[in-house]
């Protein structure tokens, strides 16, 4: 009989075994075994800890996937902001970057300076935090503050390990990115025709789109990757992050601790070698197994980035050069258009499928009519295709070599007058290039205003996709957002199919889960609501700033033009777009409906009584790095109290708030005589307190 010794040694070489599998299949995209052989493996594993659960370990692979969706996601505040890159699209703007940098360092072309070059996996960002060894939080990126705690996703990704080998004490957060192999996406479209639904458009979308999943089981299975590339600032006194004194040699660390890490990264003695890099993988990018739209170019030494700093938006010492997009050439075949939600009508081309950056094409992007005429683009012409940052194909223009000629010649495009989808008149005003149908009842803008409704960024309704929305309003279920909340379980089962794009009818699980999360939506914030509405111009921003000035509908319906355009950040435009809105009586009849289904109509994070706008027509901006609150606890408190925060000293910028290694901004500022608050003076600021204003400290 097996010893307890014997039995724990052999559920831990077949741990250390699947690892390895996982990271051949999802690190490398290179498996060595059939998935039968791994699922033989990871089965024995199972079926060793049903018998002794007592020698299961936290980061066993048999713990990545629940089986079960979760209810939501929470929001993260990231302890160091996730910024953006610069973008460069030639090689003299990165060498423009590097003598920029070399200002910053006080370096002459001539002293030497090493870069670390890498690939620029196209996915989905994400950060990891590892605590005693152990993987305790996954988070998406979000605005670059806060994001969507995805751990429960981030465990089910195979080429993520559950834990750290070896153990690192405390806490350590890594970066990187979550992405879809080409393979992956191929079998991971063909599942989703076969079951009825739109295919993903590339491996970035099908990415982000399954982390925002809440059925982890779901991620597991279709296959994701990932990759780590940043090792965030180690707490005090840890010791681990000690001795790393260069981006290689964190790339080093993390691969040395078990972490998925690109391979074919590089350091370059000089930007010659970084061009030359760039160069390289322009030309041969297409045999990855994954998509890249380009390289991320980043300073080596961590001294010097520091030295350097980083700009409210980008770090100083990154720069992420794009590879020029790739053309093809191919036969117009048609030019179509399609109805927004806002009634905008715009054409696209309809094309003779050619392979572009690894994907087929068949449509792309032309704009709206005058863009057409500008570049004489006709149909039946032979037309140059790119793909824009190697993702919207769009037409450059004709080959004017290849048009024919006589009677055959392809005619000029002529803008249709009347809608496609309904059939009345298009208009267009005089100053504006788009055409748009004005008819409240057209049934694509009913569908697309729908979509936009239940979309993430405004209702959030999970499952409410473009094949059901098209059903629900073809079969006259839903004609208005109202409409979604006399949905029952019976209606959705009952859907009738003929004329659908979906094959098979609603089960009755599906159904259920999507009664509940449009049930759920009800208790979203009316700023959620406000754009969700579709307003012409609203954005979130303004709904958020609308939302938190006025607090409820019903103070909202009783504000003037004068009393909307007053809000700052909230302009004529959008303040006319938005009484006109509330003006029109189908418009007070729908807002009344919503009222009666239950959905909230009063902000969760307002108002004016709450908060008394004491900072009401001023313009704040921060610089350095805070350490009462962060960054975005500051933005929040200036926003509830009636202010503006802008990224930019201007001479219209009432205060700039220093932290500790404030940038240029407070050069600037001091320039233009803008008065400047230490942290203690902002505070008693937002606390209402009365305080002179003061220059700021080292």
């Amino acid at each position: 009989m097996a010893t307890p010794d014997r039995i724990a040694q052999e559920m831990e070489e077949l741990r250390t075994v699947i690892r390895h599998h996982e990271e051949r299949y999802y690190v490398l995209c290179d498996p060595e075994i059939s998935d039968v052989e791994f699922d033989r493996l990871l089965h024995k594993l199972v079926v060793l800890e049903g018998k002794y659960p007592e020698m299961i370990t936290p980061d066993s692979p048999t713990q990545r996937v629940s089986g079960r969706p979760v209810e939501g996601f929470a929001s993260v505040e990231h302890t160091v902001p996730m910024l953006s890159l610069e973008n460069a699209y030639d090689e003299a703007a990165l060498i423009t970057f590097d003598e920029r940098v070399r200002k910053g360092l006080g370096l002459d072309a001539k002293q030497p300076l090493s870069y670390v070059v890498e690939l620029k996996v196209d996915g989905l960002s994400i950060t990891l935090l590892y605590r005693d060894g152990l993987l305790v939080r996954g988070a998406t990126r979000g605005d670059g503050t806060r994001g969507e705690d995805v751990t429960s996703n981030a465990r089910a990704i195979g080429g993520i390990p559950l834990g750290l080998c070896p153990k690192v004490p405390g806490d350590l957060e890594v970066r990187g990115e979550v992405f879809l192999s080409r393979l992956s996406f191929d079998r991971v479209n063909i599942d989703r025709v076969a079951e009825g639904e739109a295919p993903f458009a590339n491996p970035r979308n099908a990415a982000a789109g399954t982390m925002r999943t809440l059925d982890s089981s779901l991620v597991a299975a279709r296959g994701l990757g990932a990759y780590l590339y940043q090792l965030v600032s180690p707490e005090p006194g840890s010791g681990w992050g000690e001795g790393l004194e260069t981006h290689g040699a964190v790339l080093e660390q993390l691969h040395g601790w078990g972490l998925p890490v690109e391979r074919h990264w590089r350091r370059c003695a000089g930007i010659e070698e970084v061009l030359n890099y760039c160069q390289e993988w322009s030309e041969s990018r297409l045999g990855l197994p994954f998509d890249t739209d380009g390289v991320v170019v980043k300073v080596d030494r961590l001294d010097d980035r520091r030295r350097l700093g980083q700009t409210a938006k980008f770090p100083r010492w990154a720069m992420a050069f794009k590879f020029p997009a790739e053309q093809a050439m191919t036969r117009l075949l048609g030019i179509e258009v399609n109805v927004g939600r806002t009634g905008a009508v715009t054409p696209y081309a309809v094309l003779e499928p050619v392979q572009l950056a690894g994907t087929t094409v068949q449509l792309a992007t032309l704009h709206n009519a005058d863009d057409i005429a500008r570049k004489d683009v006709r149909v039946g012409d032979i037309v140059l295709v790119e793909k824009g940052g190697d993702i919207i194909p769009k037409v450059v223009g004709p080959v004017l070599s290849r048009r024919v000629g006589g009677q055959s010649a392809p005619v000029p495009f002529v803008m249709p007058t009347t809608c496609p989808a309904c059939g009345l008149s298009l208009e267009r005003a005089d100053d504006a290039a788009v055409w748009r149908c004005t008819n409240n009842h057209c049934s694509a803008k009913i569908r697309r205003g729908l979509l936009h409704y239940a979309g993430r960024r405004a209702m959030n309704i999970e499952g409410l996709g473009e094949a059901l929305v098209e059903q629900l309003v073809g079969q006259e279920l839903v004609g208005d957002f109202a409409d979604l909340y006399t949905l029952t379980v019976d209606k959705l089962t009952a859907l009738d199919q003929h004329g659908s794009k979906r094959i098979t009818g609603m089960a009755t699980k599906s159904a259920a889960k999507l009664v509940v999360e449009i049930d759920r939506s009800k208790d979203k914030d009316f700023a959620n609501v406000l754009f969700g509405l579709g307003i012409r111009h609203v954005g979130e921003g303004a709904a958020e700033l609308l939302a938190r000035r006025f607090g409820s509908l019903p103070v909202l319906l009783s504000a003037s033009l004068e009393d909307i355009e007053k809000v700052p950040g909230i302009g004529p435009v959008i303040a006319q777009a938005v009484r006109t809105f509330l003006d029109k009586p189908s418009s007070r009849r729908l807002l009344r409906r919503l009222e009666l289904a239950g959905v909230r109509m009063v902000s969760h994070r307002s108002s004016e009584l709450e908060n008394p706008q004491t900072l009401t027509g001023q313009t704040l901006v921060f610089t350095g790095t805070l350490q009462l609150m962060s960054r975005e606890q500051a933005k929040q408190a200036v926003l509830e109290q009636g202010g503006r925060v802008t990224g930019t000293v201007s001479k219209s910028t009432t205060y700039l708030v220093v932290g500790k290694d404030p940038g240029s901004k407070l050069q600037k500022a001091e320039a233009l005589g803008v008065d400047i608050l230490d942290e203690q003076a902002f505070a008693k600021l937002i606390m209402g307190e009365a305080s002179e204003n003061q220059e700021a400290s080292d």
